[in-house]
């Protein structure tokens, strides 16, 4: 058992911390019609009675609105971070204050703390958990097996857990079900492609004072991040690199318009860095040979293995941090590469790093709602394993969301739903 404290026990001036956290949940709140229209249903169904929800999330403001809709559903909660550096202390303070929710969350633990924060959470013996990364979900299975008889089923968030997920599953490890949200069109259509694009963009911007205009940005991986970074720094008037291992990814690049490229070649072009592709060593040694001075190198995959630092480290005959959340690496050459957030999620780990738009997680956490609702309510019909969300609960949240904006849309006649459903109309 973990003697962890929640955040509230560990900070000087706790009250202070609280009133900050709760004004920026309240800001959040306001834009996530979302969670709002969900907030009334939760409240008078109370479909998470009996439940204890453990979560590893990153943990501030957009991600506090859930949890308390969780815990206004009826759900005794219990929350962790799932990167060191990614927790607004305030926020935490503000959760813990709520009397169905404990918060373990803080700012800038090392790796002993950050699994000491995840052992206090399944010391609550969570029966449903909701994950960004899946080490709720593998802590569990390791340490506390005896725990997943009781465990209904879980969630998780983002691509890298997805795939950790997928491969548990594949070995048949995965001892319970767990609903892939990263891959619902809800999430993956709008928060990786526009909240990563977006978010990450923005928060290199804020950290170096930096323009993208002219500058020549290189993005590791095609995928659904990836696509999305490429997209914004084109739309600032950058020159961009895409760098693929999958051909089809590439191609799809090439015929976007972008410059595709090995990274060994990419290397040498860049001005700013920027790996989307949730695998290890995408920039390393040879790489960092070749690359200009003053070079920024930034990572948006879930993990710090993106960027090898060690080999970086090994290189540098002296390092520095030449602003809040940007550390330069000099090399014997006098050359200086720039490593911004520790390599971390630069989005979410950067000293000013807000995460993607507010309206973008609001669509997310809305799909983690109706899947932990969905768990809670038909546990029984999802064998242990990797599940997508049911398409119907998907649809629930985009029409929330159009009603919410005021945006009206067709709808299949009776003739027409025969006629796409039939195998008999020829020509």
């Amino acid at each position: 058992m973990s003697d962890y404290q929640p955040i509230s026990a560990q900070l000087d001036d706790v009250s202070s911390a609280r009133e900050d956290g709760h004004r920026k949940m309240d800001w959040a709140r306001q834009h996530m019609p979302i969670l709002n229209a969900l907030r009334d249903d939760f409240v008078a169904d109370q479909p998470l009675a009996g439940e204890v929800v453990g979560m590893a999330m990153h943990v501030e403001a957009k991600t506090a609105c859930l949890v308390e809709l969780l815990a206004e559903g009826g759900a005794d909660v219990a929350i962790t971070g799932c990167n060191p550096l990614s927790t607004h202390d305030d926020v935490s303070a503000a959760l813990d204050e709520h009397e169905r929710i404990e918060s373990y969350a803080k700012r800038g633990v090392d790796d002993e703390e950050y699994y000491a924060a995840i052992d206090a959470v399944i010391d609550h013996e969570p029966t449903i958990t909701v994950d960004d990364g899946a080490d709720l979900i593998f802590r569990i299975h390791q340490e506390y097996p005896e725990l997943i008889d009781s465990i209904v089923g879980g969630c998780e968030e983002t691509t890298t857990g997805v795939h950790r997920l997928r491969a548990m599953d594949e070995d048949g490890e995965l001892d319970y079900p767990v609903f892939a949200v990263n891959d619902t069109p809800m999430k993956r259509l709008f928060d990786n492609v526009h909240g990563t694009g977006e978010s990450s963009l923005a928060n290199i911007a804020m950290t170096t004072n930096l323009s993208w205009a002219g500058k020549t940005v290189v993005v590791g991986g095609y995928g659904d991040c990836g696509r999305g970074v490429a997209k914004k720094a084109e739309g600032q008037n950058a020159d961009v690199i895409v760098t693929e291992v999958e051909p089809r990814r590439a191609l799809e690049a090439h015929m976007e318009g972008y410059e595709v490229m090995p990274m060994a070649e990419a290397a040498k072009e860049g001005d700013v860095f920027i790996t989307t592709t949730g695998n290890r060593d995408v920039i390393t040694e040879e790489h960092f040979e070749v690359m200009q001075d003053g070079v920024l190198l930034a990572n948006a995959g879930h993990f710090d293995v993106e960027v090898n630092l060690d080999q970086l480290s090994d290189l540098a005959v002296d390092t520095y941090e030449a602003r809040d959340g940007v550390r330069t690496y000099e090399l014997d050459d006098g050359r200086r590469l720039n490593v911004l957030a520790e390599g971390r999620l630069v989005n979410l780990a950067s000293p000013i790093a807000l995460g993607h738009p507010v309206e973008v997680m609001d669509q997310s956490f809305g799909i983690q709602a109706v899947a932990a609702r969905e768990v809670a309510q038909n546990s029984g019909e999802y064998d242990a394993g990797v599940h997508n969300v049911p398409d119907e609960l998907d649809r629930e949240i985009a029409e929330i969301k159009l009603d919410a904006e005021g945006v009206a849309f067709d709808s299949l006649s009776a003739e027409q739903s025969e006629y796409m459903n039939s195998w008999d109309h020829g020509t």
